[in-house]
């Protein structure tokens, strides 16, 4: 007898594999590199070629150049094979390598797996609601070419497969519900990564900062995280969202540099102003943590670091929910290390010179710093600078360039260049990055990409650490009513800064509150939220979970297995003549007269008179009466009927 294994398949069930395997790995395009999507498209019509049209199947030498190219690729594009997308595109080529020697039952069956496999690693880069829908879809799809391709006969209607999966996977989703539920959460990303050398960064707050870098972020309407608030929202100029402090210039960029090593600093007291908030951070790959200027606190698996950054141990890499709690009226540093002094008046020796004589003068009109101060942010209010995401480009000196000449720029330069100028006049300063803002949506706050924003901070006697925002200055709207609001129509603001209230807005923050019940019910069920919810009902301790999970999936396994049990047994007939004339049947069996299935009424009936004369007129009484009871609709025969058979004696 041949291996059903080694059996071929129609040509009609690979054409439809190959289009549900175009299907479950069209959303990758967007994470491999383009020849790798090219060469996994061509090698599918080849196949379908070959299915279609008798194409030649391709060689072994063929097959083995091809399976060299892509290991090949993938090393050269990421330089490695481990990894998140590297490991993904690997996959989704010898998925399509695979097809080169596709003929046989059992290579289809491979073919099969491997597209439920590449299912799974979806998750791997979305996790949100259109996401699930669409794996639902494609499980169906797949479950119907398991069973297309295992169906001895030869291919079903695929409306008739599609059906029956369709009917499993909805059969499936209670168990999944309560597996979901109920089996006991691992702390940590479920389908993230520890590391991963292929995948490109999100975009976010950096460690450094040049003219341009959060300019770029700002035309972004990605949502960077969400924020509840306990009690009433802290109004707009408190709303400062604290990220990487920056210390060190080089003429032109900023970074984190040696201070924020130095351990000492970061001595906070508090003068009023508390508030607790929750926190849901999105994916960033950084380990900067956003919190509202000032943190008080630093929850498990995070630290504070000399500046007041709230960091993670390791690199962002699942959306994270936070509960903190931050200072809106604080003392940070009353008393400045001299290491911390000595890393905030650092400059270049070569940079800003125009910058370094303006402090010199403003330092002599102003011995006081406090009264400095206000001197320079008066410049920037006085002298005609604008606010822009279009400034243009700077030379070998920009912050001179920016000061005297261009005098256009966004909140970087801002930033950057008032931070120059305390230091050259002898203030301890520097550059802190983060997010300003937010916009309301129900009962919680949405901070995007484009509400990135860069402010500096100085040292004054007695009072610490202050912030000093120079935008605010020069465009003070975009601190109280958003970056939408501050630039001019003509700019390339996101569509959502502009807050316009127009009905497709409204539906999108419509569509994130949805989107962030499903991050906080769903994404967001880990252990500490399902002891929570399970507690409720006295599950909380494992061993309690685990009896409620075998004893649920047992009770739904065996409903299933009833109703498909019930499902196979035949139909009780509903029309009453019917019936009582199968009941005739089975009597005249017992006699050896078994009716065919062909066999009319009449027909039976003459039959029956044949072999046994002495039920020639029983059998034609209940004859007639059958024939008039349901195919005339009779009732009056119908009760006829049911007395003929009472008094048939057999």
């Amino acid at each position: 007898m041949a291996d059903t294994r080694l059996r071929p398949v129609s040509r009609h069930t690979t054409l439809r594999l190959l289009l549900v395997l175009l299907v479950v790995g069209a959303p990758h395009v967007a994470h491999i590199p383009v020849w790798a999507s090219a060469l996994v498209v061509a090698i599918g019509l080849w196949r379908a070629g070959v299915a279609a049209r008798g194409w030649p199947m391709p060689g072994r030498l063929v097959r083995a150049g091809f399976t060299a190219l892509a290991v090949a690729g993938v090393l050269a594009t990421y330089g490695s094979l481990n990894g998140q997308t590297p490991g993904v595109c690997l996959l989704l080529l010898m998925t399509a390598l695979k097809l080169t020697e596709t003929r046989s039952h059992r290579d289809h069956m491979i073919l099969v797996m491997l597209a439920y496999f590449l299912l799974v690693t979806h998750f791997l880069f979305n996790q949100d609601i259109p996401m699930i829908g669409f794996l639902l879809l494609c499980t169906v799809l797949i479950t119907a070419m398991l069973t297309e391709v295992n169906h001895p006969q030869g291919p079903l209607p695929f409306r008739q497969t599609l059906r029956s999966s369709g009917a499993m996977v909805l059969q499936a989703l209670p168990i999944m519900a309560v597996f979901f539920v109920l089996f006991p959460r691992i702390p940590g990303p479920l389908w993230g990564l520890p590391s991963d050398a292929g995948a490109n960064a999100v975009s976010g707050l950096s460690d450094s900062m040049s003219p341009g870098d959060i300019t770029n972020l700002a035309l972004s309407d990605e949502v960077a995280f969400r924020v509840r608030f306990d009690g009433p929202a802290p109004p707009p100029n408190d709303r400062y969202w604290r990220g990487p402090v920056l210390w060190d210039f080089d003429g032109r960029a900023w970074t984190r540099g040696d201070a924020t090593l130095f351990p000492r600093g970061g001595y906070l007291s508090q003068t009023g102003g508390r508030v607790d908030y929750d926190l849901t951070l999105e994916v960033s790959r950084q380990p900067w943590l956003l919190a509202l200027d000032m943190p008080a606190n630093a929850p498990a698996k995070t630290v504070i670091d000399s500046a007041r950054t709230l960091l993670a141990k390791r690199p962002v890499m699942e959306r994270k929910l936070l509960q903190l709690s931050s200072y809106t009226d604080y003392v940070l540093d009353e008393t400045l290390h001299r290491i911390h002094r000595h890393f905030a008046a650092r400059l270049p020796a070569d940079s800003s010179p125009r910058t370094r004589a303006l402090a010199r003068t403003l330092r002599q009109a102003h011995p006081d710093d406090q009264a400095l101060v206000r001197a320079a942010l008066r410049r920037f209010t006085e002298l005609p600078y604008v606010y822009t995401l279009q400034p243009p480009p700077l030379g070998a000196q920009p912050v001179d360039e920016f000061l005297f000449s261009t005098r256009r720029g966004f909140c970087e330069h801002y930033a950057s260049a008032f931070v120059v100028l305390m230091r050259a006049a002898g203030i301890p300063a520097r550059v802190v990055t983060g997010y300003q803002g937010g916009e309301p949506n129900g009962d919680y706050y949405i901070v995007r990409q484009s509400d990135a924003h860069a402010w500096a901070e100085v040292w004054l006697p007695g009072q610490g650490w202050v912030r000093v925002d120079p935008t605010a200055a020069v465009a003070p709207e975009r601190i109280e009513s958003g970056l939408g609001s501050a630039l001019p129509a003509s700019e390339p603001v996101p569509g959502l800064a502009r807050r316009s209230g127009a009905w497709l807005q409204t539906l999108q923050l419509r569509w994130d509150m949805l989107n962030a019940q499903w991050n906080e019910w769903v994404l967001g069920y880990g252990p500490e939220l399902q002891q929570q919810l399970l507690g409720r009902f006295g599950l909380a301790d494992w061993r309690r979970m685990i009896l409620t999970l075998v004893f649920l999936v047992t009770a739904i396994l065996s409903a299933v297995g009833l109703w498909a049990l019930l499902k196979t047994r035949p139909a009780r007939e509903r029309d009453r003549a019917l019936r009582l004339w199968n009941t005739v049947s089975r009597r005249l069996r017992k006699l050896g007269l078994e009716r065919q299935a062909n066999e009319g009424p009449e027909d039976f009936a003459r039959r029956v008179s044949q072999q046994r004369p002495e039920l020639a007129a029983s059998i034609q009484r209940l004859a007639d009466a059958y024939a008039r009871a349901r195919y005339l609709g009779d009732p009056a025969a119908t009760e006829r009927l049911a007395e003929h058979v009472k008094a048939l004696r057999v």
